[in-house]
């Protein structure tokens, strides 16, 4: 059973840094496509970031481009989001969400709620205080 594994949220003033982190373990193919929902009480789950693994090829919602940088460990099948220059609104519950698919289709399915990826973790909560 595929499972993925969240780390590194938190709490932290406007304008500091945070890492999250994801590692894919359990599964019987390995994925190559991964990446970052957030989530705030009241409003859809938003793609934040995306990675597909053959050519590394990003995703980045308006939002956070320029600021957040997805990055990949190939060989832990691990995925990191870097958050830097945070503000209030990137507030929220984020969770990894993980397939095994082309490029289009990853990188397509990280911009909406994401409801067509497979494996997903169990959430961390980022918390920016202004």
């Amino acid at each position: 059973q595929a499972q993925l594994t969240e780390s590194g949220g938190g709490s932290v003033q406007a304008g500091g840094s945070l890492r999250l982190s994801c590692a894919a373990t359990g599964y019987t193919y390995s994925s190559n496509c991964m990446g970052w929902f957030r989530q705030v009480p009241g409003k859809k789950r938003e793609g934040v970031a995306a990675i597909y693994f053959e050519g590394e090829d990003t995703y980045y919602a308006d939002s956070v481009k320029g600021r957040f940088t997805i990055s990949l460990y190939k060989a832990r099948d691990t995925v990191f989001l870097q958050m830097t220059t945070l503000k209030p609104e990137d507030s929220g519950e984020y969770s990894c969400a993980a397939d095994h698919a082309s490029r289009d289709w990853c990188l397509r399915a990280f911009r909406g709620e994401g409801t067509d990826l497979s494996y997903w973790g169990q959430g961390t909560q980022v918390t920016v205080s202004s």
